[in-house]
């Protein structure tokens, strides 16, 4: 397109840099409002279009399945691709899929609708993180990793809350207009003034070198792994529901895997999968999101809604402190993992999130108020978690691999965030048919909380996990 602004790194040209951070911030947090208001509307979604709840769920599952495979498709398309079209043409299948699902007819045509909307907001995280990576020089990256990812915590917070007033006041089909009018606002935002990658970064072969092969052999490992990961709430461990994508998963991860190291033109360069630094990162990312998804996010509605009895509302209200805590310091964290290296950061604050689990283990009966402190607490570490994190995966990234190494990072993200939430339900539902006593010592409340505070404690395990692949985080602090 003529007028393209075309940078080579944000620190050349400040204006744009920041530009670019303002459009990715921006993305980022409509791409999380968008599908944290969802989660208030299922009850009235299941009594409007009549469906079951275990039909219900993939209105969630259909979405986060195609997310997480698209976020390494994205990824390695920005590779080849100018960064402002792919951006814009996700931005056009996100709309899409927003404005079917607003006028679905039926209930098959509302989940296509959020398919068809994950197939596009797929973009947003792989994307923001490439850009970064390309535009920004090492040393002022945790900077701008934490300021598009503030944007997280604040879209989580205002989720819930916009979408039980939204739902309330007028229905859930208009929670996805609004999606629609944001987008539309960011879409032009993006085609004014956006910055592009400079052509010359991009793969002299173009998309002849995609790697389809690879491409398709990971799609397939993500989403099988993915759908046995779901089956395990779902059915349980010993269901082929469960074992069997997982089988076929692995299976395509190995075949994957023997591709990339035969083929000339990989999908993804097999050192990066030698890299100690960047192995490390995406391991962390997978178990501190486990760990925060299903320990926080997941658990804590359903203690509130069915423990306390609170209404949806009422349990956001409960989650908002933490997402604050998110959007307040995420900047901070990723200024400190400029300053101190991204290991020192990730060790403190992942101590933090323990700390905040182990609490919520010992106090899981108590009241909301003291609920939301502790996932405060849990919210600061969190924060202190993924833009350091990003930063560490980052230093392992080349200019011309960006895209496909950011887009394989958040695919490790995404994939942690499905396995905390299924093994968070299958073991509460262990737990509570059990009606054993809690596994932590500390916890002297009744009964019937005790299957949520073994939960915590589950999800303080996974963090424990992350903490031990801190050892092999790389980043050196800025001199």
């Amino acid at each position: 397109m003529t007028g393209e602004p075309a940078v080579q790194s944000a620190d050349t040209n400040p204006a744009q840099g920041q530009v670019l951070l303002a459009i990715m911030a921006l993305a980022v947090f409509v791409s999380v409002l968008n599908n944290s208001m969802i989660n208030v509307a299922i009850p009235e979604i299941r009594a409007d279009l009549a469906v079951s709840a275990s039909a219900a769920g993939w209105i969630i599952t259909g979405y986060a399945l195609v997310f997480a495979v698209g976020t390494a498709l994205y990824g390695r398309i920005s590779d080849f691709l100018s960064l402002r079209k792919t951006f814009l043409f996700a931005l056009l299948v996100f709309a899409a899929g927003s404005l079917l699902c607003a006028f679905a007819p039926g209930f098959a045509w509302l989940v296509a609708g959020r398919v068809l909307q994950a197939a596009g907001a797929a973009a947003i995280p792989a994307l923001a993180l490439g850009s970064v990576t390309r535009l920004f020089p090492p040393g002022t990256r945790g900077q701008a990793f934490g300021t598009v990812i503030s944007s997280v915590g604040i879209g989580a917070a205002m989720g819930p809350i916009v979408g039980g007033m939204v739902v309330n006041l007028g229905g859930w089909p208009w929670l996805f207009l609004g999606t629609l009018c944001l987008l539309v606002v960011l879409a032009s935002a993006a085609w004014l003034r956006m910055p592009d990658t400079d052509p010359a970064d991009r793969k002299a072969g173009g998309l002849r070198d995609f790697g389809l092969v690879g491409g398709l052999l990971i799609s397939v490992s993500a989403a099988a792994l993915f759908l046995g990961i779901t089956g395990l709430q779902q059915a349980g461990a010993d269901s082929p529901r469960t074992w069997g994508p997982v089988l076929l998963g692995l299976a395509a991860a190995a075949g994957f895997t023997w591709h990339i190291q035969k083929s000339a033109a990989p999908f993804a360069p097999p050192a990066l999968f030698r890299n100690p630094g960047y192995l490390s990162a995406c391991g962390l990312a997978v178990f501190a999101q486990a760990a925060f998804l299903g320990g926080g996010l997941f658990l804590t509605p359903l203690l509130m809604i069915e423990r306390h009895g609170l209404t949806p509302l009422g349990a956001g209200l409960v989650l908002a402190p933490s997402a604050l805590a998110i959007f307040v310091f995420s900047r901070l964290a990723g200024r400190l993992s400029d300053r101190l290296g991204p290991r020192r950061v990730l060790q403190m604050c992942l101590g933090l999130v323990l700390a905040g689990l182990l609490f919520l283990s010992a106090m899981a009966d108590s009241t909301p108020w003291v609920i939301a402190f502790g996932l405060m607490i849990m919210g600061i570490g969190y924060a202190g978690v993924m833009s350091p994190n990003a930063n560490a995966a980052s230093f392992a990234l080349s200019r011309d691999i960006a895209g496909i190494g950011s887009g394989i990072y958040q695919l490790f993200f995404f994939m942690g965030a499905g396995m905390g939430a299924a093994t968070a339900g299958a073991f509460l539902s262990h737990r509570s048919e059990l009606a054993a006593g809690a596994l932590n010592p500390l916890f002297t409340a009744g009964a019937g909380a005790a299957p949520y505070s073994d939960t915590f404690l589950l999800a303080a395990a996974s963090t424990m996990v992350a903490w031990l692949f801190t050892p092999g985080i790389r980043g050196l602090p800025r001199r």
